[in-house]
């Protein structure tokens, strides 16, 4: 059971310089996307980072596109290899660990079910357990998704999820997420917190951001299409989905690090995304993609014999609200106005790490 906390007197709306500056940072799957604008995020914040992730499983990649290796100390790392996740951890003494590091794809985990839970389930259980005994480390953000919500059962069809009801995963990705849940609290009440680690895990709606080349992954799979003149195939454009600039989640694992340095909630879990009623079917999102990026059609690809994937899916984030004073500041539109003209400018030549950069600054002004 989450125990949602009286709203804050001081409500936190952004990551703090003064707090990141100088801070050692573990972030895990820095060569990803998500894990690349983070490290970025975190240079701009003075933060002082170690980046342990696999190559990038994209080309092109947003890690190599915005020289994300010069943000951090850049380490090649597995993290089913318990040994080397030790060894890199305790090089790094980090302060505070953002695992982000995955196998972050449902179609991929049907290919490949057993990578998928090395990768998330055990691979979530080396970085923590590398922190048993870890002098100095006082935070860990274990990152998961959305998607680690048991469906049908007592569920209420049509009814968001709150972070207090039941696990589970029809594929193996969810089902590797909710297990990683579980390994992180299990890591937190039988070892952490008695040395003093605050433990929190993140459960981040679909998000959408320049720099994502991965296959099956909605804007991308639109991007590739629309550059060689084809129609974009969607699987179900009338499959909901909480969708958010990935700014949005970053900002909160962020300012979820900072409240639990400054003495928040030690064992919680959190959902961050969009207000429910702002959730949105696949068909909307493409409609908004396609004006913004100026033009390109879809075509409705429906195939009853492809992998189970729920139809909708959508987050209570009440308790982000209350908790942690994270409120989202892009709208659906302005998400995906960023995200078109962020592709569409580094196809004309424009470098991506000033691209980021420009997009920090404009979410950034906001608050």
């Amino acid at each position: 059971m989450v125990n949602r906390p009286r709203a804050l007197e001081t409500v936190v709306t952004a990551p703090s310089q003064a707090f990141w500056r100088g801070r050692r940072v573990l972030l895990t799957g820095h060569t990803g996307f998500k894990g690349g604008w983070l490290a970025l995020w975190l240079q701009r914040l003075g933060a002082d980072v170690t980046g342990l992730g696999l190559p990038p499983a994209t080309n092109p990649s947003l890690f190599h596109a915005a020289q994300v290796a010069t943000a951090c100390r850049h380490r090649l790392v597995d993290v089913r290899d318990a040994t080397a996740v030790v060894r890199t951890v305790q090089a790094a003494a980090p302060e505070i660990v953002l695992h982000l590091a995955a196998q972050p794809l449902v179609r991929a985990s049907y290919q490949q079910p057993l990578e998928t839970l090395a990768t998330n389930v055990m691979g979530t259980a080396h970085v923590l357990d590398a922190l048993r005994g870890l002098d100095g480390v006082r935070v860990a953000v274990v990152v998961t998704t959305d998607k680690v919500y048991r469906h049908g059962g007592a569920h209420t069809p049509g009814a968001a999820f709150r972070e207090s009801d039941p696990l589970g995963g029809h594929d193996p990705y969810s089902a590797s997420k909710a297990a990683a849940e579980i390994v992180a609290a299990s890591y937190h009440d039988a070892f952490l917190r008695a040395q003093g680690v605050a433990v929190a895990t993140a459960r981040a709606g679909n998000v959408i951001g320049g720099g994502d080349w991965s296959q099956d992954r909605l804007l991308p799979d639109a991007v590739r299409a629309w550059q060689s003149g084809a129609g974009l195939q969607i699987r179900n454009p009338h499959a909901v989905r909480p969708w958010q600039h990935v700014l949005e989640p970053l900002a909160a694992y962020l300012c979820l690090a900072e409240r639990l340095w400054h003495g928040g909630p030690a064992e919680a879990a959190y959902n961050f995304g969009p207000a429910t009623a702002d959730a949105a079917c696949v068909g909307d999102v493409v409609t908004l993609a396609s004006s913004a990026y100026g033009g390109g059609g879809w075509i409705d690809q429906h195939d009853p014999n492809a992998p189970h994937e729920a139809d909708w899916l959508a987050l209570d984030v009440s308790l982000a609200h209350s908790g942690l004073g994270v409120v989202p500041r892009w709208p659906l539109a302005t998400a995906v106005q960023h995200t078109m003209q962020w592709y569409r400018r580094f196809a004309d030549g424009a470098d991506a790490r000033a691209l980021c950069n420009t997009d920090i600054d404009a979410y950034e002004a906001i608050a």
